[in-house]
């Protein structure tokens, strides 16, 4: 049995989704692209092109459901299928688009360049808790015109995962799409063998930006799996209910849906998010919260209750070094998550609100997902009797150690840590240095980079990829790309 948490009863789910679809008429989606405008006007939205408003009918959007995917598979570079969206299998990658990344030895927030995301990327390849990679961080000597596409480059020159990612604007999607069907030997075989899936944000309340919108019908017609990152703030751009927030989500959602199934049918889509709470005290989002868990667990539940695939952004922490506060928001939330059965849960190595990522805490989260892993594979019975065969012998002697049983199967009923976890004596921990998790965290981290190396095919490929990111570079404004060592 695996273990689950579900916090809406059916009849609140149930209830969530009537007034998801309220809002869908009243007051409407706020559809900035003038191509989804037209899509939903073909399939019967009532449109009013001057206040850019569609008002969706609820039989559309269940047209829309019908048709989208209960599940799909993203491959790594090698055609291995690696990654399972829909079902009840939980997944965890490494945190998105933060812009600064923790300095180990000063503890200062440094913009993030180059190195900085090859050192994320390949401490996250090297750790086999992470099913998926991420663009990371987005690297600040490159413009912002190719800042997504650059970030993308950089993982498929150092990793063979599959990767979440996304763009920042549908003509680097074109180019990041292209990049990624290098491997797959063209869109086509990209499309029946996905690496990818691209995050796509609307914005709150209730808007589908231009971009937004577009991305999400560019995606649909190439085939290429979508993510929709519905980020309502409880109580600042959201109701301030935990559940009033989960509704706006389910809202934005559904409304995403619709668009990418008009431009597409069966293309695959995620139900996915990155909401908050708003700290009425600082004016901050806090990713780490408990609330926050609790409405991502929530509108998971409202898309696994349609049968779609979900994602989450928990694992992350509002702690500004790695430190007893990352540890709790971090391990506590990604717990939340996987008891959730969230298919993807992004957020792993962050702090400061999303903004900063952290190797060592990538390291030392990998620890939270492996435990989280390990609960969700529950209890099983493993032996004829439960217990009175290890009793057969023993004779009121605690020598359970000496039995086969026990040699067989100690590695399958426990979770073994890495040197991160300390479960050493007091005296072994003083002759090991009296190193604080951090500090160990700096050891492995430093460990694990040694022993990386990059993946052969991901070398085959440089000069091509080099190609396509360095044209568009020079286009930027940009003569060189930075050097990759």
């Amino acid at each position: 049995m695996q273990p689950k948490l579900e916090l809406l009863s059916k009849e609140l789910t149930n209830r969530i989704l009537d007034e998801a679809f309220e809002l869908l008429m009243n007051p409407g989606i706020k559809v900035q692209s003038e191509q989804a405008r037209r899509l939903l006007a073909e399939a019967g939205a009532t449109v009013d092109e001057g206040a850019e408003v569609a008002r969706i009918p609820e039989k559309l959007v269940r047209a829309a459901l019908a048709t989208a995917p209960k599940i799909f598979w993203l491959f790594n570079r090698l055609g291995e299928c690696k990654v399972t969206y829909g079902g009840t299998t939980v997944q965890f990658d490494p945190g998105s688009s933060g812009v600064h990344v923790l300095d180990p030895e000063t503890l200062e927030h440094k913009t993030a360049h180059t190195p900085d995301l090859i050192r994320l990327v390949e401490v996250a390849e090297m750790l086999p808790q992470y099913d998926a990679q991420s663009t990371a961080v987005v690297c600040d000597e490159v413009p912002k015109q190719i800042g997504d596409l650059y970030r993308l480059y950089l993982v498929l020159l150092h990793s063979i995962k599959p990767i979440v990612t996304g763009s920042f604007s549908i003509k680097t999607l074109g180019a990041m799409i292209d990049m990624v069907a290098l491997f797959a030997g063209g869109r086509k075989e990209l499309a029946d063998q996905p690496q990818a899936v691209f995050d796509v944000c609307p914005s709150p309340p209730l808007i589908w930006s231009r971009f937004g919108a577009d991305n999400l019908i560019a995606l649909a017609r190439a085939g290429i799996p979508a993510e929709i990152v519905s980020m309502p703030l409880a109580g600042a751009a959201g109701p301030v209910t935990l559940v009033g927030s989960v509704t706006q989500h389910a809202a934005e959602c559904l409304s995403g849906i619709t668009i990418h199934q008009l431009a597409q049918a069966g293309a695959p889509i995620v139900w996915g998010g990155a909401p908050a709470i708003f700290d009425m005290r600082k004016g901050t989002t806090p990713m780490g919260a408990v609330e926050t868990a609790m409405i991502d667990a929530s509108y998971a539940q409202v898309g696994k209750s349609l049968d779609l695939p979900t994602h989450c952004y928990l694992g992350a922490s509002d702690a500004k070094i790695v430190d007893a506060q990352a540890g709790l928001e971090s391990g506590v939330s990604a717990i939340l998550g996987a008891l959730a059965g969230i298919n993807m849960i992004s957020g792993a190595g962050m702090l400061d609100f999303l903004v900063c990522q952290s190797a060592e805490k990538l390291v030392v989260d990998a620890e939270a997902v492996a435990m989280a892993k390990r609960l969700l594979a529950g209890l099983e019975v493993r032996t004829t009797t439960l217990a009175t065969g290890f009793f057969e012998g023993i004779n009121f002697k605690g020598d359970f150690l000496k039995q086969r049983a026990t040699r067989d199967l100690f590695a399958k009923e426990q979770y073994i840590p890495s040197s991160i976890i300390d479960r050493d004596s007091i005296r072994g921990w003083q002759q090991a240095g009296s190193l604080d998790t951090f500090e160990r965290a700096k050891v492995r981290t430093a460990q694990l980079l040694r022993a990386y190396e990059r993946p052969p095919g991901a070398v085959a490929r440089e000069k091509e990829l080099t190609e396509i990111v360095a044209r568009l570079a020079f286009e930027a404004g940009m003569e060189k790309l930075p050097a990759l060592a």
